[in-house]
C-alpha cells in the first residue's frame, strides 16, 4: 500500500484533530497518487520511522498551477494558510527553493477509512 507521509509536526495535528483532508504536494505527484486510491496516511521525518495515522480513500487528485488554488483547497490544506502567498511561503521553507505562482502542484483531497 502507498503511503502519504507528512514531515512537520503541525500536520500531524491537523491529521489527528481531523481538520486536514487535502494535501498541496508540488509538482506533477497524479501519477504516484492516483485518484480513488487507498494510502496509508502517516507522518515522520525522512529517513526515520514513520507512524501509521489511518486509511485513507483519494476522492479527488487534480494537477494545477500554485495560482489556480482555490481558498477551498487551501483551507482544507492548513486551516492556517489563508493565502497562495503564504503557501508560497511556506513551500520555500520546507523545499529550500523559489517558488512561484505558476509552479505546478497537484492537489489530493482524502478522505479517512473507518
Amino acid at each position: 500500500m502507498m503511503a502519504l507521509n507528512f514531515q512537520a509536526p503541525k500536520h500531524e495535528k491537523l491529521l489527528m484533530g481531523r481538520k486536514k483532508n487535502c494535501t498541496v504536494r508540488l509538482g506533477d505527484v497524479s501519477k504516484q497518487y492516483p485518484e480513488s486510491s487507498l494510502v496509508w496516511v502517516t507522518t515522520g521525518a525522512k529517513f526515520e520511522p514513520k507512524k501509521k495515522l489511518f486509511i485513507a480513500y483519494l476522492d479527488k487528485v487534480q494537477v494545477k498551477s500554485m495560482m489556480e488554488l482555490t481558498s477551498e483547497d487551501l483551507d482544507h490544506q492548513n486551516p492556517d494558510i489563508n493565502t497562495r502567498e503564504d503557501l508560497i511561503a511556506d513551500f520555500e521553507n520546507i523545499y529550500k527553493k523559489r517558488i512561484t505562482m505558476e509552479d505546478t502542484v497537484t492537489v489530493i483531497y482524502f478522505s479517512e477509512v473507518l
